[in-house]
């Protein structure tokens, strides 16, 4: 586990099946947690060295997010910004980020903000936050933060352009070929590749 994340991390070694049955456990044991206990535990988790412990962390923080308050976004910056890497920043945009700003519209500021961010992970979350909307997807964001961000070379934002196209294109195929076909020469060809990855299997599912 810890070669796969390239050594950045230390591992306990528990594998993804086993750290949720620890989690029901704790969870069934504990009874339900208000926003301020799961805060405290999200910090807690992040400050030991050991990976499954924040994705345990990132876990609680999805099953609130739908009923938290908008301030929980600034806790989870703090996270994105710490320890950063794909595992916990992917879920976090899109379990976390993005059910907070489909509860609470006015966090769409910070995505417009974040979008613009030095820090890759902060912007990568801003490209993916929206991986889980299908149709209430805000495809004006979508397609221009992808715009925002296509001539950034870091791999990982390429990869998030790519990847959030993708996504869309299962609830709206033509929104995202029209993008690609329009901004090809914007986008990298990473980019692309990943963004009709599924166009043709799509097109064979309409016909």
């Amino acid at each position: 586990m810890a070669a796969y994340m390239k050594h950045q991390f230390a591992f306990f070694g528990v594998t993804a099946p086993q750290r949720r049955r620890l989690e029901r456990a704790a969870l069934r044991a504990a009874g339900r947690p208000t926003e301020d206990e799961v805060v405290a535990f999200v910090r807690a988790a992040w400050g030991d060295p050991e990976r499954e412990l924040q994705y345990a962390a990132a876990g609680r923080l999805g099953a609130i997010a739908p009923v938290s308050s908008a301030g929980l976004l600034e806790e989870v910056e703090l996270l994105i910004r710490s320890k950063s890497w794909w595992d916990t920043v992917d879920d976090l945009a899109s379990h976390t980020v993005g059910p907070l700003v489909r509860a609470h519209p006015d966090l769409v500021s910070a995505m417009d903000a974040w979008i613009a961010d030095d820090d890759i992970w902060i912007a990568r979350a801003a490209l993916l936050h929206q991986l889980g909307a299908k149709e209430a997807t805000d495809t004006d964001r979508l397609f221009g933060y992808c715009l925002a961000r296509a001539d950034d070379r870091e791999f990982f934002i390429r990869k998030a352009i790519g990847w959030a196209l993708r996504q869309y294109s299962w609830t709206d195929p033509d929104a995202v070929e029209t993008f690609v076909v329009a901004h090809g020469d914007r986008l990298s060809p990473l980019s692309r590749r990943e963004a009709t990855k599924r166009l043709p299997a799509r097109r064979g599912e309409q016909r």
